[in-house]
């Protein structure tokens, strides 16, 4: 595999930990700067607000610019807004800069899946994404206990000018391992054709595939603390661990995923999202014990990103001649996914169905996203066989009645 992948691998280990670090620095954030831990979470929504609206936005305004340039500058946006993020005054100007902080995030994993599967054979294709996914995981694993342990320790302001130093990392690594391709040539889709690949049908029944099935991971995920402690019988201080075993599970997820997308990329799909959902349907009675609960947390990161670069490869093949806006429009509804996830979740624990429900609520939407998944491929099957009659026609034969068509 090209070294350039570990230059797009380093940058979302960085984004991976800034995404996530702040979940286990509020007490300390809101203690710093005398606010209420409730106030001090909308620093979470921020980021993801800014994911939302700066994944399609970025990604449309620098359509004409070559990707290189375009992945080294949303690089510098990215330890920008951690470096302001550092040097805050007060509450509303952290907001602002994870605000900011979070709008380069879609584009650069969007622009990124663009250049790493254009630099390898198509049949090494959702490898490739898996590899630049592979920052993103390992952020679980170990980014962000050593973030937060840093926070805890240092202050979390030293945390974000940790964070702003692999973002500079990242930016070297991306001026000298991309290839000079991609420096020079600019994309030719341009801002009217990455728009114009919006439009198509299946593109959007792939995005909502994407919301469903990852909404069912972050209505588990959202609520897994109260689960192992109240359900599991877990200390508070063994948390960290066990959602160390959850990007572990990710980890090797996503590898996974990447490895049977490239033989099989619609049947990994299927059989990630059938296991996802078994795996949030079997979470009340696993949640039961220590060891089942540490497995269940295990197998949800498994289940959940053998899905993520068949998704993301399958919206980008979606809209071919115009990925990149596309591929950054994925990860907007990944963050989606975990507004609504949590939402949903959050509804189930509030009507009194229990501490595992949300759990159940995420089966729910796991089976959704199949079904999402399937009318996505009846769609698919639809359009194909048209294609492939008029070409036979064009051939100078028309199949035979009952002659099965190779697709």
């Amino acid at each position: 595999m090209p070294l350039a992948l570990l230059a797009l691998a380093v940058g979302a280990f960085g984004i991976g930990t800034t995404e996530f670090v702040m979940m286990g620095l509020l007490p300390e954030v809101a203690n710093d700067l005398h606010i209420s831990i409730p106030t001090a979470g909308h620093l979470v929504s921020a980021y993801a607000l800014g994911v939302v609206i700066g994944a399609p936005l970025l990604a449309a305004v620098t359509a004409r610019i070559p990707r290189r340039t375009v992945l080294i500058g949303l690089m510098a946006l990215f330890v920008a807004g951690n470096a302001l993020s550092a040097f805050a005054p007060d509450y509303h100007w952290l907001l602002a800069a994870r605000f900011l902080s979070g709008l380069p995030h879609g584009a650069f994993f969007g622009v990124g899946a663009v250049v790493a599967t254009s630099m390898v054979a198509p049949e090494r294709k959702a490898r490739s994404v898996s590899l630049m996914f592979l920052g993103l995981t390992m952020a679980n694993v170990a980014g962000v206990p050593v973030a937060t342990l840093m926070g805890q320790h240092l202050g979390w302001r030293a945390t974000f000018l940790g964070v702003s130093s692999i973002g500079l990392a990242a930016m070297a690594a991306l001026a000298l391992l991309i290839p000079r391709a991609e420096a020079h040539a600019a994309p030719a889709a341009g801002l009217r054709g990455e728009l114009a690949a919006l439009r198509s049908l299946p593109v959007w029944l792939a995005l909502g595939t994407t919301v469903a099935g990852f909404g069912a991971l972050f209505a588990a995920y959202s609520y897994i603390t109260p689960m192992l402690t109240d359900a599991a019988g877990y200390a508070d201080a063994s948390v960290t661990l066990l959602l160390a075993l959850f990007g572990v599970g990710a980890t090797v997820g996503n590898l996974l995923g990447g490895r049977l997308a490239d033989h099989a990329l619609r049947a990994t799909l299927f059989g990630g999202l059938l296991s996802l959902a078994g795996v949030l349907a079997l979470f009340p009675v696993l949640m039961s014990a220590a060891w089942s609960a540490a497995l269940a947390v295990t197998l949800l990161g498994m289940a959940a990103f053998v899905t993520g670069s068949p998704l993301q490869l399958m919206v980008m093949e979606k809209a071919s001649a115009a990925p990149s806006l596309a591929s950054s429009a994925n990860q907007a509804a990944f963050n989606l996914a975990n507004a609504g996830g949590a939402w949903i979740g959050g509804l189930a624990l509030a009507a009194g169905f229990g501490v595992t429900s949300p759990a159940v609520a995420g089966a729910g939407l796991g089976v959704l996203g199949l079904g999402v998944a399937g009318v996505a491929y009846a769609v698919d099957r639809r359009r194909v066989a048209p294609r492939v009659g008029r070409e036979r026609v064009v051939a100078g034969r028309v199949p035979r009645l009952g002659e099965t068509v190779r697709r």
